[in-house]
């Protein structure tokens, strides 16, 4: 049996990633950010689990960076 998604309210995703509200409604407008769901005739939530796989993207862009050593 599928487990049931879980859905994120904007607070939640602020919250968890750290990026204000403009900065995430920018990045789901460029293409970069998972877009919200609607949920109900006025309210939007993201998927866990997208917001979730986009966090490890972002790490694995850091995992890969090597500072200067100067």
């Amino acid at each position: 049996m599928n487990e049931p998604r879980k859905f994120m309210r904007l607070p939640q995703v602020i919250a968890a990633t750290g990026c204000s509200r403009t900065t995430i409604y920018d990045a789901v407008k460029a293409g970069t950010f998972p877009p919200p769901i609607p949920i109900g005739a006025r309210a939007v939530a993201w998927d866990a689990e997208s917001i979730s796989k986009w966090q490890q993207e972002c790490m694995s862009k850091v995992a890969h960076y090597a500072p200067d050593n100067r």
